[in-house]
């Protein structure tokens, strides 16, 4: 319990400190007039009071990742509490800040022409299509994914494809509406439902009898059924993503971005959110090792049902929680993630919006331009939902490492201080290096391969970037000595 409460009082604890020392380095300006005030079209921008953008953006970068990637985390054991304290800290809340506010300076672009402006043309092209594919992958796992747990919830009562096409409806809706009719209004609401359900496991954890394994160092270490199988490093690493550092979130920010009164609000709703994103993922990696017994009961129970971290988190929600468990579990483990899944098709539809230069106040461009979005992600709906999470997983931590080397040459670029974001861009490039080398999904080569492997990539990266940025990266070190 004490490395737990622990854990939580140094996420708080980096907002204030850390998430201010990265606020200062990119000098947010509360005087700059933001693209809510000077490109308004009360379509997609429009000014927005902090405490709805903070709501929205929660719900919009956490989904069912806090809570099913923890769980799924979980199964390492309390390794997994250090890689969600130091990754939210020092790479996750810098990735969504930085990437958030440099989408408020370049006029709410989304991320891939953002990339495209510092790491050049080509990216910026791979980046399009990357990103958009992502976020159909994303609106496809949010799309089956809640489908499925309602269909389970209510007995079977209707077709499982009932539900799709209900859910499947109010992304439309949302994808086409201005962001003020049903996204501003109904996400605060789940929002709430959110955090009260993690605050409720949090009391139920701090006064039940629960006992939560200790960061010690007998017990930083791979604690799954099959280690062998899935090593620590790479695999916790993309796990737990949305609790620590996700991609996917770049995706979503500029909806924000496009929403912002003033910049000085940007470490609150950038920052911020994942701080409060990674103390969810706490609180759920917790009651996850506690509520089977400990770690071995859950590795257990996740074998035994076919590692369902819906149906974990259903148990953990109904037993934990009482008579209102059900409730918040609804709201929580169902709502979140089709709040995940409509801003994930509104993102996509931006997107094409900048590529095309499309005018997206006229309904009718709105429609040209999700209809094909939506046809591709029904037609994804028709391939196995296990294949299309795992591909989304390292995509989605993939997305990620390129933001953070975006960034990077942002910042070398205006001579500020580029370590922050080179530090984690070198370890998620050698993270997703590896983890596409030794997955099922990608090319199954024996561990000591691909950490070879894995370290080679990493360094060829490197060396890439270095030949992209070394002028600027020159003049920098000269201006120093």
């Amino acid at each position: 319990m004490i490395s737990f409460l622990l854990s939580i009082c140094i996420l708080i604890l980096g907002y204030f400190t850390y998430g201010k020392f990265i606020e200062g380095i990119f000098g947010a300006d509360k005087y700059r007039e933001t693209p809510a005030i000077r490109l308004r079209d009360n379509i997609d921008f429009m000014p927005l009071p902090t405490w709805r953008i903070f709501l929205i953006q929660f719900l919009n970068i956490a989904g069912l990742g806090p809570i099913f990637g923890s769980i799924a985390g979980a199964m390492f054991g309390p390794a997994a509490f250090l890689w969600i304290v130091l990754g939210s800290i020092f790479a996750g809340a810098v990735h969504d800040y930085l990437s958030g506010m440099l989408s408020v300076r370049h006029d709410g672009l989304s991320i891939s022409e953002i990339v495209g402006i510092y790491l050049g043309s080509r990216m910026k092209h791979f980046m399009r299509f990357f990103t958009i594919i992502l976020l159909i992958f994303v609106g496809t796992v949010f799309l089956m994914g809640p489908a499925k747990i309602i269909d389970g919830m209510t007995g079977n009562m209707w077709n499982l494809w009932v539900w799709v096409g209900i859910i499947l409806v109010y992304y439309i809706f949302s994808t086409l509406l201005p962001i003020d009719k049903m996204i501003s209004k109904l996400y605060p609401v789940f929002g709430v439902a959110m955090l009260l359900m993690a605050v409720g496991l949090l009391l139920a954890l701090f006064f039940g009898n629960y006992h939560i394994p200790e960061l010690v160092p007998e017990n930083i270490r791979n604690m799954t059924t099959n280690p062998d199988e899935t090593p620590l490093f790479p695999i916790l690493f993309v796990t737990i993503a949305c609790g620590a550092i996700s991609g996917f979130h770049a995706t979503q920010s500029p909806l924000m971005a496009r929403c912002m009164k003033n910049e000085t609000v940007g470490r609150k709703i950038f920052y911020g959110t994942m701080i409060t994103e990674g103390v969810v993922a706490l609180i759920w990696a917790a009651a996850a090792m506690t509520f089977f017994g400990n770690v071995t009961e859950l590795n257990g129970a996740m074998l035994a049902n076919d590692n369902n971290a819906a149906w974990v988190a259903n148990e953990i929600s109904l037993n934990m929680l009482g008579s209102i468990g059900g409730i918040l579990a609804l709201l929580g483990i169902v709502a979140a993630p089709i709040t995940s899944g409509d801003t994930a098709f509104r993102s996509a539809r931006l997107i094409l919006a900048d590529v095309f230069k499309s005018n997206q106040k006229k309904i009718r461009n709105r429609v040209y331009l999700s209809v094909p979005i939506f046809v591709i992600a029904f037609t994804l709906t028709q391939v196995d939902f296990a294949i299309i999470w795992r591909y989304f997983a390292w995509s989605n931590q993939t997305l990620a490492t390129v933001v953070l080397w975006t960034i990077t040459a942002y910042l070398i670029q205006k001579k500020k201080t580029f370590w922050i974001t080179l530090l984690p861009a070198i370890f998620m490039t050698m993270v997703c290096s590896t983890y596409i080398l030794i997955a099922p999904e990608g090319f199954q080569l024996e561990i000591d391969f691909a950490y070879i492997g894995g370290f080679l990539l990493t360094f060829y990266i490197v060396y890439l970037f270095w030949k992209h940025t070394k002028k600027p990266i020159l003049l920098n070190i000269k201006k120093i000595i």
